[in-house]
């Protein structure tokens, strides 16, 4: 697989935000292990680009990802076939640039707790959502269990898990679920807009600050939320986006940052 010859994901950029689009349509871009390597090795590629600042994830044509593919996955497993590890899907969000997921259609079961951890999620007055793994026997994963509670509270989040029910978009940013909601036309416009404001400021505290608030956003120990923010801070005092910011303050002009 070479930088931007995928098979199931499609990968462009609008300025300094890459958009990644999952593309099997005709399977409301079901979930596999190949489209998860592409999503890996995608994110990974745009980590390590200077000239992308945020990413965006959505899907081709009416679906955003109607979770795993059950032959690919499920009847492979039952039959006997070999599980492949699909990596620390968390750990490489949350360490990421920012990412926004434009939801344009069904969000179901992986398509759903894929994008949990995300910064922000969009949401399409078109959009569904569902936690439907006690529909297939299953339990939710990816820390879906963490981070619904986080974002719709313990009860809203117990409903849409026990239940396993269909949500619409406008249900799902009513309940904390997706943080914006939009028309369907003006989904990806929302989404870039809110990419494009993140990735103006500087990389290495968007890191940072992404890191806080994953270390300490169901931390109970204040104390230890503190100590974690004064040593980013002091790392922060200490860089030279902090210092070019201040400057341009001074200067009455726009910072430049790396």
């Amino acid at each position: 697989m070479s930088d931007g010859n995928y098979e199931q994901i499609r990968f462009r950029t609008e300025g300094s935000v890459a958009v990644l689009t999952l593309d099997r349509p005709e399977r409301l871009n079901a979930w596999t292990r190949v489209m998860n390597r592409e999503l890996v090795h995608a994110i990974e590629r745009c980590n390590g680009d200077a000239d992308i600042g945020a990413i965006v994830v959505t899907g081709a044509g009416r679906g955003f990802c109607a979770g795993a593919d059950i032959r690919d996955n499920f009847k492979a497993r039952m039959d006997g076939a070999e599980e492949e590890p699909v990596g620390d899907w968390i750990g490489l969000v949350r360490s990421s640039k920012p990412m926004v997921a434009a939801v344009n259609g069904p969000s179901v079961g992986v398509g759903a707790t894929m994008i949990l951890p995300m910064d922000v999620i969009v949401a399409s007055e078109d959009a569904k959502f569902a936690m439907a793994f006690v529909k297939m026997g299953l339990t939710p994963e990816l820390a879906s269990s963490h981070f619904l509670v986080q974002r719709m509270g313990f009860g809203r989040a117990s409903e849409m898990c026990l239940s396993g029910r269909l949500y619409s978009g406008r249900e799902a940013f009513e309940a904390g679920l997706a943080d914006r909601l939009t028309a369907p036309d003006a989904l990806m416009e929302t989404a870039l807009e809110v990419a494009s404001a993140m990735a103006g400021n500087p990389g290495p505290q968007l890191r940072w600050i992404k890191q806080l608030l994953t270390e300490n956003g169901a931390e109970t120990d204040i104390a230890a939320v503190q100590r974690r923010e004064i040593e980013a801070l002091h790392r922060a005092y200490a860089s030279p986006e902090h210092k070019e910011a201040v400057s341009a303050f001074l200067e009455k002009r726009s910072p430049k940052f790396g």
